[in-house]
C-alpha cells in the first residue's frame, strides 16, 4: 500500500510539475481544460487519465508550491532547454524509495505536450531490488474549463476532484 501511495504521489508530482512552470524553466500552459494521460510500465497503476482546469496564475502558483516540496525530497532537480524541448534530471527520495529520473519534454504548451520519463527506484518497505519504470504523460488542451470548474481543479479517475491550491491535500498523498 505504501508503495502504491508513493507511486501515486510521485506520479501526481510529475504530472503537476510538468504542467507547472517557472519563468526560467518550462513555459506556462495555455489557460483552459487539459487532459493528462499517464501511461506507466512496470507499475501497479499502468494508466491514469485526469483533467486539469488551469490558468497562468495557477501554473505559476503550482511551480512556487511544488518547488519547495521538490527541494525537500530531491537532492538533484535540473531542467534545461534543448533544441527539441526540455530535459529534466532528478534524484528524489520519498518514503524510503530513492528514485533517479530522466525526462524529455516536447510540445508547445498551447495545444499539446508530452513528457517521457525513465526512472529507476530502489528501497522501500519491502527493500525490493531496483525497479525501472517508463512513464509517458500526454497532455492535450481540450478548450475552456467546464462551467462548474475553477482554475486549479483536477478531476482524477473515479471522479475524485481536488484543487491544486489545496497543496496540503497533495502533500498528504506522499508517505512520510
Amino acid at each position: 500500500m505504501t508503495r502504491k501511495l508513493a507511486l501515486l504521489g510521485s506520479t501526481l508530482c510529475l504530472a503537476l510539475s510538468a504542467g507547472s512552470a517557472s519563468a526560467d524553466d518550462l513555459p506556462v500552459r495555455k489557460a483552459g481544460l487539459w487532459e493528462m494521460k499517464l501511461v506507466t510500465s512496470g507499475s501497479p497503476v499502468p494508466e491514469m487519465t485526469m483533467q486539469h482546469c488551469t490558468d497562468e496564475t495557477v501554473d505559476k502558483e503550482m511551480s512556487n508550491n511544488v518547488s519547495p516540496m521538490a527541494k525537500q525530497i530531491c537532492a538533484k532537480q535540473e531542467i534545461r532547454k534543448t533544441a527539441t524541448g526540455y530535459v529534466s534530471d532528478s534524484e528524489c527520495s520519498v518514503a524510503g524509495v530513492s528514485t533517479t529520473s530522466h525526462a524529455e519534454i516536447t510540445g508547445d504548451f498551447n495545444s499539446a505536450y508530452t513528457v517521457k520519463t525513465t526512472s529507476h527506484a530502489q528501497g522501500g518497505v519491502a527493500g525490493a531490488a531496483g525497479r525501472d519504470n517508463t512513464t509517458t504523460l500526454q497532455a492535450k488542451w481540450l478548450g475552456a474549463c467546464k462551467p462548474e470548474q475553477k482554475p486549479g481543479d483536477i478531476v482524477m479517475p473515479g471522479g475524485f476532484k481536488m484543487n491544486v491550491r489545496d497543496m496540503d491535500k497533495l502533500k498528504a498523498l506522499l508517505p512520510k
